[in-house]
């Protein structure tokens, strides 16, 4: 099999007849055929050495041997019982696609491989479903915060102790104030952080990321004291309504 979009299965003896082997268009919808679960390689082959993946079995009842090559590179051959009919290749990252029989079969460039038989409904891919992870952490003030990173982006779910829901915040109302105490999210980035601000005692700031981690703590004090100083990073003091947003910590931060 050649590295190309468009490949094919050579026959074999022991498939029934010969056949006609067409190229399949590259715009058709796939899904994926079930596999037996292999264990995958812990480590990244040495280059030109074919590590066993999985193998897939096809439509037709034969089956798809993966290798991964390295890299984006896999490889699949597809097999008869004991008879190799072809190598598929993909290292380029498209897709490489061959046809045999009546068989489709198609090796993605992430090394999973589909397969179907002509007269069947051609499946449809499936829709990939973001899954929610969560980060549930106690909070300064007392209370709790359920970290999402969900479906429809990150949010922030404020709740008492108790359970009873305060506040929920995300990228479109991404603050809320309750008894002193404000809730923010802020936009880094790519990355997305929570900070929690004491607006009662001064404005120290608690930032945490949404794995639940506390990834800054700031306190605010006195120029000339020595409780820690919150500056912003152009260098000045900053504004204790700042807290914690983007600001470096001077003097004994522990």
């Amino acid at each position: 099999m050649r590295n190309t979009r468009r490949t094919t299965l050579r026959s074999a003896a022991v498939v029934a007849g010969a056949a006609t082997v067409l190229a399949l268009p590259v715009g058709s919808a796939f899904a994926a055929s079930p596999a037996v679960p292999e264990p995958r390689p812990s480590v990244e082959p040495a280059p030109g050495v074919r590590a066993y993946v999985t193998t897939v079995k096809l439509a037709d009842g034969s089956v798809a041997k993966v290798y991964k090559i390295g890299g984006s590179h896999f490889e699949a051959d597809i097999l008869a019982g004991s008879t190799k009919l072809d190598t598929l290749v993909n290292k380029d990252g498209a897709a490489s696609y061959g046809q045999n029989n009546g068989l489709h079969v198609v090796l993605q460039p992430n090394g999973t491989v589909t397969s179907w038989m002509d007269g069947a409904p051609k499946p449809q891919p499936k829709k990939e479903i973001r899954k929610e992870s969560s980060a549930r952490i106690g909070l300064p003030d007392g209370r709790i915060a359920e970290l999402v990173d969900g479906r429809n982006g990150k949010r922030a779910e404020i709740s008492t102790p108790k359970g009873r829901a305060l506040a929920t915040i995300d990228l479109r109302r991404p603050s809320v104030h309750h008894d002193g105490w404000t809730y923010k999210l802020v936009q880094d980035g790519k990355r997305v952080k929570f900070a929690v601000i004491d607006g009662k005692g001064g404005g120290n700031s608690w930032v945490y990321d949404f794995d639940g981690r506390l990834i800054e703590k700031c306190t605010v004090g006195p120029a000339g004291s020595d409780a820690p100083r919150l500056v912003a990073s152009g260098g000045g003091p900053a504004a204790a309504g700042a807290a914690g947003l983007g600001f470096a910590m001077l003097s004994g931060q522990g």
